[in-house]
């Protein structure tokens, strides 16, 4: 599923069944439940799931947690627009 997609399906009370759970993290996130897509990510142990638990650190503010799990990820700390990795997570995540 891609960004434009995955944002089409957020007027849904929950995400398409098909997602993976890094898309379902994901789509939390976007509706605004960032306790639920914490809740999914927090315990996975591969990187992916790491540079979600960044991403989500970031939107909370806390750019030291976050950057955390950027290193963990093996990413940088990201210097895009929340938006844009998000978008980017959606593209480059495709499990």
């Amino acid at each position: 599923m891609n960004a434009i997609e995955l944002k089409a399906s957020l007027t849904a009370n929950q995400p398409p069944s098909s997602l993976s759970v890094y898309h379902q993290a994901l789509w939390w996130e976007a509706k605004g439940n960032w306790d639920k897509a914490h809740t999914l990510i927090q315990d996975l142990p591969d990187r992916n799931a790491a540079w979600i638990h960044a991403y989500l650190h970031r939107v909370e503010g806390d750019q030291w947690n976050a950057d955390y799990w950027y290193r963990k990820a093996s990413k940088p700390s990201c210097k895009l627009s929340l938006e844009q990795e998000w978008e980017e997570l959606v593209r480059v995540i495709n499990n």
